[in-house]
């Protein structure tokens, strides 16, 4: 016979190997909340999953309506309208997820005091349930992209890695957020200010390239890497774009590090505290 897996609690730190482990256990539960929290979002409202597409489209596009008129940014060879929307993708998905995983732990207290499982699992399904509306938002983009005059070749594959990426992103903020979040519970408000200021501090609506003297700064924004490799594989991503990615790859090594040493700490006291 097959011996049951027994929980210990013990005052010790969780073991790296038995987090690890536990988290890809997790996996199916993980699916199957994500998968629940989207559809669940949407089955009430009329539109149903067409908001998931309406609400970061109508934002480009006023956007786009608005700068286009009230600024100077020239994008050669690409339709503004488009190089915008490549950028808004990444950024409604990134934005949307850090911040609902932020909460995710606390907000999931009722859940995780029930049954055990490690709590980073929480935070991750909001990164996860993301990606449904990322993957419906990206077949936008690539409709809309030959029709504003952009045509990817072979470069449309690099969609395969930039989200990959972005979802490591999302995950790693999210999963150091949320461990603050049980015991900083001012982690949430202090998020929802600097979303506010790093969009502006985003590529979405501008290129590096008229940045000068502010481009190495805004290169190392974490999310700037991921919007160029979108616009790598949509609209051609700016002159010398590979400086932010190596920025963003940094990124998501810490943040996973410090991930890691704060659930594998914390994992058995998260509970207590909320």
């Amino acid at each position: 016979m097959t011996a049951t897996p027994v929980l210990e609690v013990t005052p010790q730190p969780t073991p790296l190997r038995t987090l690890l482990s536990d988290l890809w256990r997790s996996r199916a539960l993980m699916s199957m909340l994500a998968r629940r929290d989207f559809f669940v979002r949407y089955r009430r409202a009329s539109f149903g999953l067409a908001w998931a597409i309406v609400i970061p489209l109508t934002q480009a596009l006023i956007l786009a309506v608005v700068l286009s008129r009230v600024t100077r940014i020239k994008t050669p060879g690409v339709s503004f309208t488009v190089f915008l929307l490549s950028g808004t993708v990444v950024w409604t998905f990134f934005s949307a997820a850090v911040s609902a995983s932020t909460t995710a732990i606390v907000d999931g207290a009722g859940m995780s005091t029930k049954i055990y499982f490690p709590r980073a699992v929480l935070p991750l399904v909001n990164v996860i349930g993301g990606l449904y509306g990322l993957g419906l938002n990206i077949v936008v983009l690539l409709v809309l992209t030959p029709i504003f005059g952009s045509w990817p070749g072979w470069q449309v594959l690099l969609l395969i890695p930039a989200v990959a990426l972005t979802t490591l992103l999302a995950a790693t903020f999210g999963l150091v957020l949320s461990a603050l979040q049980v015991y900083f519970r001012d982690v949430r408000y202090l998020l929802d200010a600097a979303t506010r200021a790093w969009f502006y501090v985003t590529p979405i609506f501008y290129p590096l390239t008229i940045l000068h003297g502010l481009r190495t700064w805004v290169e190392a924004n974490p999310v700037t890497g991921v919007v160029e490799l979108f616009r790598a594989g949509t609209v051609g991503a700016d002159p010398g774009w590979l400086t932010s990615l190596w920025w963003t790859l940094g990124w998501v090594g810490c943040l996973g590090a410090i991930a890691l040493v704060l659930h594998r700490k914390y994992d058995r006291l998260f509970t207590d505290l909320m």
